[in-house]
């Protein structure tokens, strides 16, 4: 059963974070912002002017009182020693932000917006560096770990892209859609009514790994080498989009929200080590291979798309309603889950050790 952490808000709760010292930020509908502590007990609250949904909230890594938050097309800049006006207002996107992120040596931050842009803005100058771009709703962007000045994003626009912040073009973009197979079956077919729309992305401790989650329902695990990536595994556990994906600071161990109410708990890191040859080259192999008939009932399809069926997660907790965002921190020397979700609390789950 979640314990549940009410009293901090009137409306849906729309992201969380939390900082080095576990104290945990949750950002709300109509402009409200908490602060809680790891007991649950609201410790600050803040109404954001206009009143415009508060969508991303990012403590600094190396400052912890120090907390990013996006509402409409604002960032603001909180002490979280005392929560009053925002220390300082950045303006630098144009239409609602979906999505901020600070990179590990705190010097530069992300902010993703639903016109597709990601403002890249130099926090110690105080201007924008660099304007990159998907051509629909831009929904995640992260800074990769251990490397400060590296990037991956993800949008409606069905492309996950790498970034690096000398250039203003992607280093490598892949379309979620390039994975599905030609054949004309019940698959395909499902893929037409229901494209993979990217939501969520996390980028493992590690900074190679990263795992995107979509419209489709399915997780899609990808490994970048050098100035490219490409996919190493895809499972789908979920029934309808997966909005959150988010790695927890052990190796390669993945938790997953959906909007069918699901929280999934994945063990990624047998599969991650093993796979060096690229699924797509492997799965046209097998193409080439496969007597027509297999090609034409799209037996094959069925093959490739369970080529990872044995991808089954550690831990389902039925949360049942849509999942808003994903937080995980360490209370009592345990760890938990946070779950925002369409209601003004925040639900907390024990994970088994």
């Amino acid at each position: 059963m979640a314990v549940k952490w009410m009293g901090g808000h009137s409306s849906s709760i729309l992201c969380l974070n939390v900082n080095t010292d576990g104290l945990v930020a949750s950002g709300a509908e109509r402009g409200e912002l908490t602060l809680w502590d790891g007991g649950g007990t609201p410790a600050g609250q803040l109404q954001l002017p206009k009143a415009d949904d508060v969508t991303s909230v990012v403590f600094s890594p190396h400052r912890p009182t120090r907390l990013y938050t996006s509402h409409g097309e604002t960032i603001s800049l909180l002490d979280v020693r005392s929560l009053k006006e925002p220390i300082e207002h950045f303006h630098v996107n144009e239409e609602e932000i979906n999505c901020l992120s600070v990179n590990e040596t705190d010097n530069f931050l992300a902010a993703a917006d639903d016109s597709g842009t990601i403002k890249v803005l130099d926090l110690e100058n105080k201007k924008v560096i660099r304007s990159l771009r998907h051509s629909n709703i831009c929904s995640s962007v992260v800074f990769r770990p251990q490397r400060p000045q590296s990037l991956v994003s993800c949008g409606l626009d069905m492309q996950v892209m790498l970034w690096n912040l000398q250039k203003a073009r992607p280093l490598w973009s892949t379309s979620l859609q390039e994975y599905e197979t030609e054949d004309d079956s019940p698959q395909s077919a499902g893929q037409f009514f229901n494209p993979p729309l990217a939501h969520s992305l996390s980028v493992a401790s590690c900074g190679n790994i990263f795992g995107c989650g979509a419209q489709d329902g399915k997780v899609r695990i990808f490994r970048v080498t050098g100035v490219k990536f490409e996919r190493q595994l895809e499972f789908q556990g979920h029934r309808l989009g997966v909005s959150q994906v988010l790695f927890m600071p052990e190796a390669y161990w993945l938790l997953t929200g959906g909007n069918d109410g699901k929280i999934l708990l994945w063990d990624v890191s047998t599969d991650v080590g093993k796979q060096q040859r690229s699924p797509a080259k492997s799965l046209q192999r097998r193409k080439a291979q496969a007597p027509a008939s297999t090609r034409k009932d799209g037996k094959l399809n069925q093959v490739a798309s369970n080529e990872h069926a044995r991808v089954l997660p550690k831990l389902t907790i039925e949360h049942g309603e849509k999942v808003n965002w994903i937080s995980c921190t360490e209370i009592k020397g345990s760890k938990r889950v946070l779950v925002a979700d369409q209601s003004s609390s925040v639900s907390v789950y024990p994970l088994p050790e």
